[in-house]
């Protein structure tokens, strides 16, 4: 019994005590470092990056567009949309000067238009109209170009001023209903 009355408090082993800590920090350091994990970006507001085409459908083969081995149907989109997925497309892609793509698979404004054509969003009509709204704005801003191809290869545009430039088109279109 005095035995019991001389052991000290309960034995409590505290990792830092050990040196467990320490020599599992030294272990680790040992390794290289891993290689960085590409996320997507989150902005302050909670928003992430989406795809170009995101919010509308993708375009979907019917049965009988399977049996008559053709294309699905475009979805329709309206002019505005057109011209916002236009600008959309050239963000993703990327943006170039004086060729409708490049090596890199970036476009002009023209191959941005064609692109989202033809991942099926609009018809040849559509792309018509949006060129026609195009083509308005510059009017409009006096800026001498006798299409938005030669604005999109005038050697002082900057691919902010294409976006802007789709960006008011479009909103002219939403204005106007089409």
């Amino acid at each position: 019994m005095s035995s019991l009355a001389f052991a000290p408090g309960p034995l409590v082993l505290s990792p830092d005590a050990s040196g467990l800590v320490t020599e599992i920090e030294a272990y680790l350091a040992t390794f290289p470092a891993p290689a960085r994990v590409l996320v997507p970006y989150v902005c302050p507001l909670g928003s992430t990056v989406q795809r170009w085409n995101a919010g509308f459908p993708q375009p979907r083969l019917s049965l009988l567009d399977r049996l008559a081995h053709r294309p699905a149907r475009p979805v329709p989109v309206s002019v505005a949309d057109h011209l916002r997925l236009t600008s959309r497309y050239l963000a993703e892609v990327g943006w170039v000067q004086g060729a409708l793509w490049d090596h890199a698979g970036r476009v002009c404004l023209l191959g941005a238009q064609a692109a989202v054509l033809a991942h099926g969003y609009g018809t040849p009509y559509t792309v018509s109209r949006a060129r026609n709204q195009v083509m308005e704005v510059l009017r409009l801003a006096g800026l001498n170009a006798a299409s938005p191809d030669v604005f999109n290869d005038a050697p002082g545009t900057r691919q902010a001023d294409v976006h802007r430039l789709l960006d008011r088109a479009s909103a002219r279109a939403l204005s106007l209903g089409i």
